[in-house]
């Protein structure tokens, strides 16, 4: 399978027809109420097919919201319900996809790892989206199928080198939800949860020196790190802390922001973060590590730094960045249409392949996938 990039090219001329299996995680509920980027994601990819006029039936939690046939197995989220068994529910939830597979053209998994071990006792092909590794250990079951599943990354920068991709397909967001602000009220914003590789308390650190507040959105991700890092340094004025916003606030809390720090000490597979705040024409000053120099264009929409010190001067430079060319980028690259666009051709061409090589017509090579 050779590996593909995204371009711009006009959107598939199909779509109607195509039965499609979602497989949504169920930490959280889809939509998410307020924190939950993979189930963000798949709200947004499942309403713009059904949009399109694919017959999506999203397998979630009982409770989650959508246009498409519900199937939901878990009745909660077991993040917000302690009394659910994750595994129990997690095996009975993919079980659900896969013992009803011949139903579906296609099944797209968004569960990570754990789904591909049941791909062998399908015909139905398997499109995985990774999103993001959470430790080597990991790659081997992804190793193992890799030449009979299709994976599609969310960046360049998140792709393993030991395996192979039909696309990558950047994140999309819904614009309509996200208000270009013109001009700041002055803070500074953190926006995602708080854990130590997602540098919270840089950005702390950061807005001192910049002598600009700070607002805190976010989970609590590492309850030690926010007693020791963080909470002595929340005040109620030079630095806030909201706790987690959800999407009626999201723009609200963004926009008024002056830029959008992201100063992390991880491989960011993504950052959605970075592109609602862009959506607001907020600016991002993010460490330039995984995906930021994708997201982030140095100058132009923000500043890609190395570390506090430059985030600390970048904040000094923030008014020579126009905020309306930056939601205009977010315009361009990351809308939810360019998205599920995207994915339409993922799938128009995984299906192409699958029915090629089951004639015996083809080899494992699958053609560019835009």
């Amino acid at each position: 399978m050779t590996r593909s990039r995204n371009a711009n090219l006009p959107a598939p001329p199909w779509g109607a027809g195509l039965r499609l299996a979602m497989l949504a995680p169920i930490s959280w509920r889809v939509p998410p109420r307020h924190y939950g980027p993979w189930e963000r994601v798949v709200s947004l990819l499942t309403e713009g097919l059904v949009g399109r006029g694919v017959a999506v039936t999203l397998f979630a939690t009982a409770d989650s919201i959508t246009r498409a046939r519900l199937v939901g197995t878990c009745p909660r989220p077991y993040s917000e319900d302690g009394g659910l068994e994750p595994k129990v529910w997690e095996c009975l939830h993919i079980a659900e996809v896969f013992e009803r597979a011949d139903e579906f053209d296609l099944i797209h998994n968004h569960f990570d790892f754990l789904p591909l071990s049941y791909s062998g006792l399908v015909e139905t092909p398997l499109v995985t989206t990774i999103h993001g590794f959470s430790s080597p250990r990991i790659l081997p079951v992804f190793e193992k199928y890799n030449k009979r599943t299709y994976y599609v990354s969310i960046s360049d920068a998140d792709r393993s080198p030991h395996l192979d991709y039909v696309a990558t397909v950047h994140h999309g967001i819904p614009l309509d939800e996200f208000t270009l602000r013109r001009d700041s009220d002055g803070y500074l914003v953190f926006f995602g949860r708080i854990h130590p590789e997602k540098g919270t308390a840089d950005a702390i650190e950061v807005a001192r020196r910049a002598g600009r507040p700070l607002v805190i959105a976010g989970i609590i991700q590492d309850q030690n790190y926010f007693d020791r890092e963080v909470a002595p340094h929340v005040d109620g004025d030079r630095v806030r802390y909201l706790g987690p916003v959800g999407s009626d606030k999201r723009s609200e809390v963004l926009g008024g922001a002056v830029a959008l720090l992201h100063l992390i000490h991880f491989d960011e597979p993504f950052g959605l973060s970075m592109i609602e705040a862009m959506a607001c024409g907020v600016p991002v000053i993010a460490i330039g590590r995984g995906s930021v120099p994708e997201i982030v264009v140095n100058g132009e929409t923000g500043f890609v730094v190395s570390d506090r010190d430059a985030a600390a001067a970048a904040v000094e430079r923030i008014d020579t960045v126009d905020r309306a060319a930056v939601r205009k980028h977010v315009e361009a690259h990351f809308s939810v249409d360019r998205m599920t666009d995207a994915y339409l051709r993922v799938y128009q061409e995984v299906l192409r392949h699958h029915r090629s090589q089951a004639t015996g017509r083809s080899t494992r090579a699958v053609s560019n996938i835009p």
